[in-house]
């Protein structure tokens, strides 16, 4: 086990020296287009940023992303459960075309807001 880590880390490294020069490379060219674009009177060309990091949520507010319920996935597996009642979330999901996981999420949520109600494995409409 020792020896094949030793050979994939030496592989590793001589790939680096490989690569090394092309990358100053890359850097010495971006840096010409950028002094061309300067003197043509172009703003420069946008260079890759960092990832952003997510924002905090307001204090005390509590909340994050988007407004609950407006998911258009949401109100698919709405429309769903009122076509077919008794549909259950692996049925919902195939027809979705999406993952089971997403619906173990969504649904429950409906039900909080009275849209749905669970029966065995099935899903009803609210009042039917």
């Amino acid at each position: 086990m020792a020896d094949f880590l030793a050979e994939k880390r030496q592989e590793i490294a001589n790939r680096l020296k490989e690569l090394a020069p092309l990358v100053e490379e890359a850097a010495q060219l971006q840096a010409a287009l950028d002094a061309l674009d300067a003197a043509a009177g172009r703003p420069a060309a946008r260079k890759p940023s960092a990832p952003r990091k997510p924002r905090a949520a307001k204090k005390g507010t509590g909340a994050r992303g988007r407004p609950k319920g407006s998911g258009k996935r949401q109100a698919e597996a709405l429309k769903l459960v009122k076509k077919q009642p008794g549909i259950t979330i692996a049925e919902i999901a195939a027809a979705m075309g999406i993952q089971q996981d997403y619906l173990y999420r969504v649904l429950p949520g409906l039900q909080a807001e009275g849209k749905v109600r669970k029966e065995g494995r099935g899903w009803y409409p609210a009042g039917s």
